[in-house]
């Protein structure tokens, strides 16, 4: 295997652990402070989209991948699983 190869996948892995770790971080505290203050509660739903979202783009641009991908749909998965317990 090339080096460079080796190399992408190596920075993606370590992307996803350090992007995602967040994201499902908030999305797993959004429902717990919504039931203290709904505005709360919403904004860490959305910050944990925004996270996961921004994770997957750099995935993608590490694989040299479009950013308009069906990838993407993996970066909203926390934030639409939360969203049944924010709302």
């Amino acid at each position: 295997m090339n080096i460079e190869t080796v190399q992408r996948w190596v920075f993606a892995v370590i992307l996803i652990h350090i992007g995602g770790s967040p994201t499902a971080a908030l999305a797993a505290y959004a429902p717990h402070m919504e039931q203290v203050k709904h505005s709360t509660g919403v904004g860490l739903w959305i910050m944990s989209g925004v996270v996961g979202l921004a994770t997957t783009a750099g995935v993608l641009l590490i694989h040299q991948r479009s950013l308009f991908s069906p990838w993407l749909i993996l970066g909203v998965i926390p934030m639409a699983t939360s969203a049944f317990f924010v709302f």
